[in-house]
């Protein structure tokens, strides 16, 4: 089959904002939105792919299959388009239009869930609905990006490393988990090469993923209502839970400064910055967190009056200054 090389070679590594005009704190956020998926996901998709690949599981006629919020789906089926694969996702009803629009585009096919498992919420009814594909075919393979070591080592090899050479007085790595994917790899790498950096773990107030109290979540992207495979909490010195309305009112003001990134990026910083103003009376400490994408796929949502007035009411159309309420650090 034929192989194009440039959308599997081509990554920003060594894009960072400054944030310190904005809010006064030594933040630094690393972007990973301009690579061809368009996210941080598609390093880990790639690894992913390789290793299935190289282990036999995963070959010519073969159907991937992946749960996913947005961007894993998006990064799996452009790779699946440029290696001849049939792909499906598995994703629910707070995916964004345009994530999905655009894997239809790649020539994937999506199924969304509507409701959520009693217990499990919607990731636990996706991850069924992944579960009984396979058993109805046996040419479905499914990634498991929630299990799948190429995972973490996909951000241990090239993520981490890329930190770590930027900033070599780094105080404090701060990252978003979801699948904890780029959690687990950077947090390896920095225990392995760098001890004396923290490692600060940002989730969404709802998400179970540091044993929260489970709840409802709109924005895509961070928390888990099933506590992800990868996760090995010895490797975080800290977990800073995040309220949604600060997703928002810090994407927001982001954006009027002249920045436009997506939801995971926004509950990262909310989540650095209230370690930081915790932590840090001196205001000298360098902290880096990362910018899993960028906005232009959230317009219908974070960045739409009518979504956050429903979903969150007026005070989260607020921007101005960072808050506190609704933040919690352990």
């Amino acid at each position: 089959m034929p192989v194009i090389s440039a959308p599997h070679e081509f990554d920003v590594s060594d894009l960072f904002v400054d944030l310190h005009p904005i809010f006064a704190r030594h933040l630094y956020l690393k972007v990973e939105g301009f690579n061809f998926a368009g996210s941080i996901k598609l390093k880990a998709a790639r690894e992913i792919v390789a290793q299935a690949e190289a282990a036999g599981v995963l070959g010519p006629g073969s159907t991937l299959v992946e749960s996913s919020s947005g961007n894993m789906g998006v990064a799996l089926s452009m790779l699946a388009a440029n290696r001849g694969y049939r792909f499906v996702c598995v994703t629910d009803s707070r995916c964004n239009a345009a994530t999905r629009r655009t894997m239809q585009a790649f020539g994937a096919e999506v199924h969304t869930i509507t409701e959520p498992h009693p217990v499990d919420g919607f990731l636990g009814a996706r991850i069924r609905y992944v579960q009984e594909m396979c058993a109805a075919d046996e040419k479905v393979v499914w990634l498991n990006q929630y299990e799948a070591p190429g995972n973490w080592m996909a951000h241990y090899s090239t993520t981490g490393p890329a930190i770590a050479s930027k900033f070599p007085e780094l105080d404090v790595l701060v990252i978003g988990a979801g699948t904890t994917g780029t959690l687990m790899g950077c947090a390896r790498y920095f225990q392995e090469h760098r001890p004396g950096v923290k490692v600060v773990a940002v989730d969404s107030v709802g998400s179970v993923t540091f044993g929260g109290v489970p709840g409802p979540r709109h924005i895509p992207g961070l928390g888990t209502s099933i506590r992800p495979g990868l996760l090995d909490e010895s490797y975080v010195d800290t977990v800073v839970h995040i309220q949604e309305q600060d997703t928002v009112r810090i994407c927001r003001q982001l954006a009027a400064n002249g920045y436009h990134f997506g939801g995971s990026t926004g509950t990262a910083v909310a989540g650095a910055l209230a370690w930081m103003q915790e932590n840090c009376a001196d205001r000298s400490t360098t902290a880096v967190t990362i910018a899993p994408d960028l906005g232009e796929r959230y317009l219908d949502t974070l960045y739409d009056d009518n979504w956050v007035r429903d979903t969150f009411g007026d005070t989260a159309l607020a921007v101005g200054e960072e808050r506190n309420e609704g933040r919690s650090a352990r």
